[in-house]
């Protein structure tokens, strides 16, 4: 059963100041000194406060690049004791979480690979027993909202009171332009869920392309996210690992410049008639919406019953294949997308089996 976290406010944390959107920038693999120092002073300069690296990489295939393990700690340290930028990283198992405490990391992050799996959740969890370390948790690689929440309850039980999660999008077969899907209505569902949650968006693993950042980091803030987790390099032509999806330092400074940040609410009398002249409005729409929904309902019934007094099987995969094609055709005159429109109707395809039944 889902319970209630007892969290930190993120303003209390120490790490990020106003104005909005909090940024964490720094390379997906901390590689050399002069790699991570170089990195660092540049987001430095920036005015960001948060300097992120990978220590330990989970590859798929073993024999790939899988971090430089802990003598990279001693890098970040300097980027810390030398620049005064706060250090975190990714943690994946308990001797991960207890050389990031020996080495003085101020924060930590859980991967979607590791956030996926309760056993590795737990374990992180009794090795941060009672920390003081901040921890964002990733979104796992499948669209499980359960499982996400999961990971943070087990975190919470253990004393952890500063978290936050991470968006970095979802695992998908489908051919998308994206290396992972966005998925932002788990991410506006998570959000309704936990509000008080900090919440970032990890557009460099969502794209998977620095052409797809900014994009990306648009649509989060659009959506009320809190911050951003990207993804630079000094050098990303060089990079060991994800050189596609890296932004120099000088890139994330202009692509900053031309994010939009909205305001969460505007004290405008203009603004709020408007508003509830809308919201007036949809509300009228959406009670035509349910009884239309009851009527159809209703007809589904008794379809049902007349199949039922001939002896007809309920589905009838080559009718609802043709009603399908139809509705999504009409959908896109409306200017629907297919998708929304396919997720809609087999919803009430579904509920209407069932009703037949």
């Amino acid at each position: 059963m889902e319970r209630r976290l007892e969290l930190t406010p993120v303003n209390e944390w120490g790490f990020f100041t106003l104005p909005k959107p909090m940024i964490i920038a720094g390379p997906c693999s901390a590689e050399t000194e002069e790699q991570v120092m170089e990195t660092a002073k540049g987001l430095s300069d920036l005015g960001i406060h948060v300097f992120r690296a990978g220590i330990w990489k989970p590859r798929t295939h073993p024999g790939s690049f899988e971090g430089v393990g802990v003598p990279g700690l001693k890098w970040m340290q300097k980027v810390k004791r030398e620049l005064g930028m706060k250090i975190c990283t990714e943690v994946a198992c308990e001797r991960h979480v207890f050389e990031c405490i020996k080495h003085n990391v101020d924060m930590v992050w859980i991967g979607a690979r590791t956030s996926a799996n309760p056993f590795l959740m737990q374990e992180i969890a009794d090795a941060l027993q009672d920390t003081d370390i901040p921890v964002l948790v990733k979104n796992p690689v499948n669209p499980d909202i359960d499982l996400w929440i999961g990971a943070l309850e087990r975190l919470n039980r253990a004393g952890v009171h500063k978290l936050g999660v991470i968006h970095r999008g979802f695992s998908s077969n489908e051919k998308l332009k994206y290396r992972n899907a966005p998925g932002w209505n788990i991410a506006v569902e998570f959000r309704t869920r936990y509000p008080e949650l900090p919440f970032f968006a990890d557009p460099s693993h969502m794209g998977g392309s620095r052409d797809y950042i900014l994009e990306l980091s648009q649509r989060a803030l659009d959506l009320g996210l809190d911050g951003l987790m990207i993804e630079s390099h000094c050098n990303p032509s060089c990079a060991l690992s994800d050189a596609a999806q890296q932004l120099t330092p000088a890139a994330v400074k202009d692509m900053l410049g031309k994010i939009v940040v909205r305001e969460t609410y505007s004290e405008s009398s203009d603004f709020k008639e408007r508003l509830a002249q809308l919201r007036a409005q949809i509300d009228v729409l959406d009670e035509n919406i349910l009884y239309t929904l009851k009527q159809r309902m209703d007809v589904s019934r008794a379809i049902g019953q007349c199949k039922r007094e001939n002896n007809v099987a309920i589905v009838q995969a080559s009718r609802w294949d043709k009603v399908l094609e139809s509705v999504i055709s009409r959908g896109g005159e409306y200017g629907l997308s297919e998708d929304f429109v396919k997720a809609v109707f087999n919803a009430i395809h579904d509920a209407s089996v069932a009703a037949q039944k």
